[in-house]
């Protein structure tokens, strides 16, 4: 159905009911004036019936009915009034308009009916004689109990219409002026109670686009304002709520957007209702686009979805470990409890995703270190315990087995002492916590390369190996010279153990880019693809058996990564089996300078 506005279901009932009280009031007027016209015109004939019966009657009585004709054709012209003289039998004896003998018997006429029995008869009717709409009037002639005759006296009633339509007019006429004043009355007050509510609609309206900070106008009615006054009421509260529930919702999104933990919340039907960036993220979605999305519809991790289910289910909080293989595969730590609605009902749950990736890996490396260290410590203690036990036991007769006894238990402590050395170093550079600008300066590069190069050149010579140095005098880095030195040692160590008699051990470094890259090239044995990866690993051997036989920790290289990232670099190994291997040392050239 169609809606109408207040003012057009209240102008057009106003004026309805204006119009129909002048309406009843001028048919009432029209009827009364009628009537009373009527009444006054029946008196008047019933007067001038008077008048003419006591002339009537004698020549009635004397059958005379010659001198009633003449009679009735002398007063009737007069009096401009038909005049009929009816006989008991109904027989019309004389007629002021109409030739007796030609009029049809009257006996059947209703006025003349009720005369004939006594009384004063009255009719209006068309008249057929004289073709004119007519008032009747008869009056009986009595003698004693007796009617003798009745005298019927007629006027047209058209100046009576006549009188009365122009009377009608000038009512109707009023009428107009007054339903214009009424429709221009009601227009008004129908405005007048109308404007107010369209101001509040208005008002109303505003409050519903956010102005909840312009008030209502106070309209003079005692209804409509306290209707706007508790408009205004609820507008100051909303907007206090508002505000609160705005400053919540901030402040929530503020603790969520800046946990690290993930965070998503559902309803009692699994509808997504809170998600953070975090979770967003481990589930691969849009944190916007999801929200109100059905769980299973964006969960494609069938753990996470049964501990959200079994959380709904709970009554306590419940914690599970999940798995997520979004970019590669991480471990949660899932805290999941029921949320309750004002009252105490469970409406929803929420979980929190606490990632234990780094603290599992952790603990499987300090395992691991713990075992490597047990195994790289227990294998010359066993040897040197071996020794010495049978050094104890047995002298041995020959003085060359005692040495050679005494060169092993030398060689096991040496390789004890440079495996806790490694240790303390690597402890020492993972622990360290001053940032890199107050242990490192600007240095030119070169010196810092031939002291490493300088300290494997005996080492060097005596496997038949041939360093070569290849580094622009003018290239500056800002480095920790001691560090550094120590991480091409490293290098330079590892390249000399595994390369060849009488090969070559290149040293180079340059600029590339933003990078300042130091390389160590040999041209050893090589590395299978396989075991690259793992190389800067700690304890890490490709081959472990000839790594301890010449004398390695199994830290050189993981030593040499903590030092490049402390510098803010990173390191890379290429090989290629039979053809030696490349390690390169990147550090960060915009730090660096070069001189002019």
């Amino acid at each position: 159905m169609r809606k109408q506005s207040l003012v057009w279901q209240l102008f057009p009932s106003y004026l309805l009911v204006t119009l129909a009280a002048l309406l009843a009031i001028t048919g009432y007027s029209a009827q009364a004036v009628r009537n009373f016209y009527h009444e006054q015109a029946a008196k008047d004939l019933k007067s001038r019936a008077a008048l003419v019966s006591g002339q009537v009657h004698e020549r009635i009585r004397d059958g005379d009915f010659a001198s009633i004709q003449d009679l009735c054709n002398e007063l009737g012209p007069a009096a401009d009034t038909r005049i009929t003289i009816i006989l008991p039998s109904g027989v019309v004896a004389g007629d002021s308009e109409e030739n007796p003998g030609d009029m049809d018997n009257h006996a059947g006429r209703p006025e003349v009916r009720e005369a004939l029995m006594g009384c004063l008869g009255s009719s209006m009717r068309f008249s057929k004689t004289v073709n004119k709409q007519m008032m009747y009037v008869a009056v009986p002639l009595m003698a004693d109990t007796k009617v003798d005759g009745v005298v019927r006296v007629a006027i047209p009633i058209t100046a009576i219409d006549d009188a009365l339509w122009s009377i009608l007019s000038r009512i109707a006429y009023g009428g107009g002026i007054v339903a214009l004043l009424a429709a221009g009355v009601s227009w008004g007050v129908s405005r007048r109670i109308t404007r107010p509510l369209a101001e509040l609609r208005q008002g109303a309206e505003r409050f519903a686009r956010g102005a909840l900070d312009q008030p209502l106008t106070i309209p003079d009615s005692l209804e409509i304002g306290a209707l706007a006054e508790s408009m205004n009421t609820m507008a100051r509260e909303l907007d206090e709520r508002i505000k609160t529930a705005i400053r919540q919702k901030n402040e929530l999104d503020a603790v969520l957007a800046s946990m690290v933990e993930g965070v998503l919340a559902v309803d009692n039907h699994e509808r997504l209702i809170i998600i953070n960036q975090t979770a967003a993220g481990l589930l691969d979605v849009d944190a916007e686009a999801v929200l109100g999305k059905y769980l299973p519809e964006i969960v494609r991790n069938s753990t996470l979805e049964q501990f959200i289910e079994d959380t709904l289910s709970s009554e306590g909080m419940l914690e599970r470990e999940i798995v997520f293989h979004q970019h590669g595969e991480r471990l949660f730590q899932g805290h999941g409890t029921v949320l309750h609605d004002t009252q105490e009902n469970a409406s929803g749950a929420v979980v929190v995703l606490n990632d234990i990736t780094r603290l599992r890996r952790l603990e499987n490396v300090r395992r691991e270190f713990v075992a490597n260290v047990s195994h790289e410590l227990k294998t010359p203690i066993t040897s040197i315990k071996g020794f010495v036990e049978t050094l104890l036991d047995s002298t041995p007769e020959d003085p060359a087995d005692v040495e050679r006894f005494h060169r092993i238990i030398a060689k096991q402590a040496d390789q004890l002492g440079s495996l806790i050395d490694d240790l303390l170093t690597l402890s020492r550079l993972e622990q360290e916590e001053k940032p890199l600008e107050t242990i490192a300066q600007i240095e030119a590069l070169r010196p810092t390369l031939e002291k490493a190069v300088l300290r494997h050149v005996s080492r060097a010579a005596d496997k038949g190996v041939r360093i070569e140095l290849h580094c622009d005098d003018a290239l500056e880095v800002r480095i920790n010279q001691s560090l550094i030195t120590q991480c091409i040692v490293n290098l330079l160590d590892n390249a000399i153990m595994y390369s060849e008699r009488d090969g070559v051990v290149c040293v180079t470094a340059s600029r590339e880019g933003d990078d300042v890259v130091v390389s160590v090239r040999d041209e050893g044995c090589g590395v299978a693809p396989e075991h690259l990866p793992r190389l800067f690993e700690r304890f890490y051997r490709v081959d472990k058996a000839r790594s301890r036989e010449l004398g390695g920790t199994g830290l050189g290289l993981a030593i040499v990564k903590h030092i490049v990232e402390l510098h803010g670099g990173h390191v890379e190994a290429k090989s290629t089996l039979g053809a030696g291997s490349v390690f390169s040392v990147y550090l960060p050239a915009n730090t660096s300078q070069t001189s002019a």
